[in-house]
């Protein structure tokens, strides 16, 4: 049985072609996949918050794996991710913390194959309608530069209240035409998280 109550899922795919009058031969594509779920302790302190701990293992592997799918790949060739939540008015943001931080990262990795990298991540309070920025970088290196990116989504009625919105995104590439130096993804290792 889910312990998730979800209201919805968008899931956004965002495929670059052309970036300063310069084809980007393949596209870099990055696909994000929400989840508007009610927030158990919406209005009410809770010392306990093992019961978003365990909602976030949930969505980790429900949303990456529509994240793959929405990119049309094989799990082994996401190359970046990234997670982030927003809580509603009624919650605070230690609910973000809950989903995103304990349990959601290891279902991720399974879906994306590996994942050795700490998994980049954001949380904030807001109102529906309000940007979140999920961050991202390399699955398996955090110092692969050409990975260091982002990615915006909005729903016009959420998170409302007594939800909070939980994403978590996943790229095929990294940022189109990188030449910022530093460690490539021909070069990394990918064994301490890090090169």
């Amino acid at each position: 049985m889910t312990k998730a109550k979800i209201r919805k899922l968008v899931t956004f795919v965002e495929e670059t072609r052309l970036e300063m009058d310069r084809g980007i031969d393949p596209p870099t594509r990055k696909a994000a996949c929400v989840a508007v779920i009610e927030n158990p302790f919406s209005g009410r302190y809770e010392e306990n918050l093992d019961l978003l701990m365990e909602i976030g293992a949930e969505l980790g592997g429900l949303l990456g794996n529509r994240c793959v799918a929405a990119l049309g790949i094989e799990p082994h060739m996401a190359e970046s991710f990234g997670k982030s939540a927003m809580v509603g008015e009624g919650g605070e943001l230690e609910h973000a913390a809950a989903v995103l931080h304990p349990k959601l990262g290891a279902p991720l990795r399974t879906e994306v194959e590996k994942g050795a990298a700490l998994v980049p991540s954001s949380k904030k309070m807001g109102s529906p309608g309000q940007v979140l920025d999920i961050p991202l970088g390399h699955k398996d290196a955090a110092y692969v530069r050409s990975h260091f990116d982002g990615m915006e989504v909005r729903i016009n009625d959420a998170p409302r209240s007594g939800e909070i919105m939980v994403a978590v995104a996943v790229t095929d590439s990294g940022r189109p035409l990188p030449r910022v130096g530093g460690l490539t993804k021909d070069e990394l290792v990918g064994k301490d998280g890090l090169r």
